[in-house]
Formats: C-alpha cells, sequence, structure tokens
C-alpha cells in the first residue's frame, strides 16, 4: 500500500516515520522544500540515534529510509491507496488541498484529514468523493501515543471508516470511533481543561508551576496542562477551543484571553521556545 502524507511538518514527519518502520512506502508532500529537507533530515537522525544505541541495524536503517520519497508536486500522489492530510488547521487551507487531491488521485483512493476538531462533513464537501473522506486523528507525538480517532462524516461510507481502522492497527495503533462533532471525543474534553487551567493562572489563582504540579501528582497525570498546551503549541489550542466555541455556541469553551495574547505575542510554547514556560 502506498501511503501520501501531504504537509511534512511535525505531524506530518511523524506520521512518515512510524509508516516507514511499518513497512509502508511514503509519498511525503509539501510545497515548502526546506520544510521536506527538514523532515528528512529529522527522520534520519532519529535513525542514526537508534543505530548509534544499538536499538537498529544498520542495514535496516537503510531499507527503512528507503521507503520515503519526498515530493513537491501535489499530482505526484496520484498513484497512492491513502493520504492524510497534515496541514495546519485553517477550514479554508484543507477544503482546497482536499480539492486538489480529489482532481489527481484515483478512485477508491480515501482521504483523509488529520485535523483534531474541524469538520469532517465540511471537508468532505470540497470534493466529488465525500464517501471516501474520514478523520484519521493522530495524537502528538504520533510515534509514541497509541490512541487515533477515526471520524466519519455524513456522507463516509463504513467501509471506509473500517479500512482507516484496518491501517491505524497496522501502525501499531488503537483506533477509536468518533462522531463528527467539534472537537471530536479526546478534544472535547481535554481543551476545556487546559483553558481552565489559563484561567487559573490568568486571574493569579496559582502559578504555572503549581497548576501543573497540582493535576499531575492528584490525578497521576504524565504532564499538567499547561505544560502538554506548550507541547501541542497555543496557536493550535486556541484554534482547536474557537471551533469547539463557534461549533456549539456554549460560553464554557470561551477562550481565556491571556491564551489569546500568547498567541498574538507569537509566544507558542516548545515550537518558538516560549509559552507558559521558557525553553
Amino acid at each position: 500500500m502506498l501511503l501520501g502524507i501531504v504537509g511534512a511538518g511535525i505531524m506530518g514527519t511523524d506520521i512518515a516515520h512510524l509508516a516507514i518502520e511499518n513497512n509502508y512506502d511514503v509519498i511525503l508532500h509539501d510545497i515548502d522544500e526546506a520544510q521536506l529537507k527538514h523532515a528528512y533530515e529529522t527522520i534520519t537522525g532519529r535513525l542514526d540515534r537508534y543505530v548509534e544505541e544499538k536499538r537498529l541495524e544498520q542495514s535496516k536503517r537503510g531499507q527503512i529510509i528507503s521507503r520515503l520519497k519526498l515530493h513537491k508536486n501535489i499530482k505526484d500522489l496520484h498513484k497512492a491507496d491513502i493520504i492524510i492530510e497534515c496541514i495546519p488547521e485553517d477550514i479554508e487551507l484543507k477544503k482546497n488541498v482536499f480539492k486538489s487531491l480529489d482532481a489527481v488521485c484515483k478512485t477508491g483512493t480515501i482521504l483523509a484529514s488529520n485535523t483534531s476538531s474541524l469538520p469532517i462533513t465540511s471537508i468532505a464537501a470540497a470534493t466529488k468523493r465525500p464517501e471516501y473522506v474520514v478523520g484519521i486523528h493522530f495524537m502528538n507525538p504520533a510515534r509514541a501515543m497509541r490512541l487515533v480517532e477515526i471520524v466519519g462524516g455524513i456522507a463516509t461510507t463504513r467501509e471506509t471508516i473500517e479500512s482507516a481502522k484496518s491501517f491505524v492497527k497496522s501502525l501499531g495503533k488503537t483506533p477509536v470511533e468518533s462522531k463528527d462533532y467539534p472537537g471530536f471525543v479526546l478534544n472535547r474534553i481535554l481543551m476545556p481543561m487546559i483553558n481552565e487551567a489559563i484561567f487559573t493562572l490568568y486571574e493569579g489563582a496559582a502559578t504555572a508551576e503549581t497548576i501543573d504540579k497540582t493535576m499531575k501528582l492528584g490525578l497521576n497525570l504524565p504532564m499538567g496542562p499547561l505544560q502538554l498546551a506548550d507541547l501541542i503549541g497555543l496557536d493550535v489550542v486556541l484554534a482547536i477551543i474557537e471551533e469547539l466555541y463557534e461549533g456549539f455556541g456554549d460560553p464554557k469553551y470561551r477562550p481565556c484571553p491571556l491564551l489569546k495574547k500568547y498567541v498574538e505575542a507569537g509566544y507558542l510554547g516548545k515550537k518558538t521556545g516560549r509559552g507558559f514556560y521558557s525553553y
């Protein structure tokens, strides 16, 4: 099976790495050549480290990386059996990508979005094959997290959903099926918790360190909500919360002003070196 990935950012890179380690041939597409180069260097750097640590044989390292191909032209994805879109959380950008994929891909190709909150039905409507469009939402970091949400739109067939589940299982992950509601299941529950933690900081009820320590020790979590927000990216957190707020029209999803201010300032978390913590 040939897997296509659109977007060579953090998620696209991680999914590509996961797939080639599980014997998939992968075409990683991005219009930014520098981003493609960075993705390739990230993956090869990890594999080199595995070899140094005796976790991987040199010969297998070569076999794994040979399965990865980099392409700038989206038309080069025309032979893919399944394609996962991993671009930023912008509905219009995603619709444009799916419209382009619909025009170049063969009949029967599954078109999947890694969106964490946007409606699959709306994305699918940009194509002439909505029955083959599905959400395959990997958690960050994709190689480490076991859960993957499978989300069908209103026209997605049961066959497409089951094919998506089988694909996810072949990567060693556990799929769960979610309905096409804003935030699906995980982020509908997680993001209000993160948002409330930010409100707690904003109102001066506790420091960032105290908030995270309380949640980690009190609920036995691996990291606190503010640490997690920094890992996800505060711009991504804000986009998801705004989607929940708009989608449900419920004030309980109102994004904290402090979160908006940090995003406006460019304090996006680990990827920029500063968020609720400095890195």
